[in-house]
């Protein structure tokens, strides 16, 4: 019985140790960033089990959204960040029935969203077209993050 648990335990160790020369350099990438990347950095990021504490630990806080969407933890913001906080905390609150007027290229959260968007109002009905012939690249999936929307918004609208 030792002998087996001998060999168990090498054979781990080799896919381990295995696995994490092909993670060199690659964590970041493969986890990303927020609070698993920042607490276990510094413990060999090409390491799969630490790779596997900082996506469990990114994971169970939900912190890399917010990360993503401040800039902080070792994240970055997207290029198309709309950085008008009362526009981020609309798109929070209002995300659904956001989806459900850009879906009919009108309605009343589509008009309070466009007003916060400074989106002039000789131009709204342009942009309320091009919302809604573009629907399925704003809302990819049906639990798509806010800040994914708010990019693929800025992007179809340009």
């Amino acid at each position: 019985m030792k002998r087996i648990t001998v060999i168990a335990v090498a054979v781990a160790l080799v896919f381990i140790l295995s696995g994490s020369a092909f993670a060199i350099g690659a964590a970041q990438q493969n986890t990303g960033c927020g609070l698993g990347h920042l607490l276990f950095k510094e413990s060999g990021n090409d390491s799969i089990v630490i790779q596997t504490f900082q996506a469990t630990t990114n994971g169970t806080f939900g912190n890399q959204t917010f990360g993503i969407t401040t800039g902080t933890s070792d994240c970055q913001r997207p290029k198309n960040f709309v950085s008008n906080e009362r526009v981020n905390e609309f798109m929070v609150a209002n995300m659904d029935n956001l989806a459900r007027d850009i879906a009919q290229g009108r309605g009343e959260t589509l008009d309070a969203f466009a007003e916060l968007m400074s989106v002039p109002a000789e131009k709204r009905s342009e942009f309320y077209a091009k919302l809604q012939t573009s629907f399925a690249r704003i809302y990819t999936s049906h639990d798509v993050q806010m800040a994914s929307v708010m990019d693929n918004i800025v992007t179809v609208s340009k």
